[in-house]
């Protein structure tokens, strides 16, 4: 499936909503391969493999000056040769849609 995802915004979200359920969840990940969905379907997560630590190390600072820009920041964790990037939104405890937006933008920088 082509999905123009990544060239989405996100929106800011202000809280006081429901996170997105399992299924609605379900219907995004399609659009965002290589993206895993949680167990109790409140994040996605993807992990990305590298030649080295520099390598994961330049990743993880393209990820996070990204997410600086769309105001939309993921946790990062990186190590010799690998980067995971983890989204959900904070401020509902779940998914939302800036979520699948920045795991699109993501997937376009590897």
């Amino acid at each position: 499936m082509t999905s123009d995802l990544h060239r989405k915004t996100c929106v800011p979200c202000q809280g006081g909503i429901a996170p997105m359920s399992r299924e609605q969840a379900e219907v995004m990940m399609a659009q965002v391969p290589g993206w895993q969905l949680s167990e109790n379907a409140g994040l996605i997560r993807r992990s990305f493999t590298f030649k080295n630590f520099m390598a994961a190390q330049q990743f993880a600072t393209e990820v996070g000056n990204l997410s600086e820009t769309e105001n939309h920041h993921p946790d990062i964790s990186y190590g010799w040769a690998y980067c995971t990037v983890t989204f959900y939104t904070h401020k509902i405890g779940g998914l939302h849609d800036n979520d699948f937006i920045m795991a699109a933008k993501v997937n376009c920088l590897k």
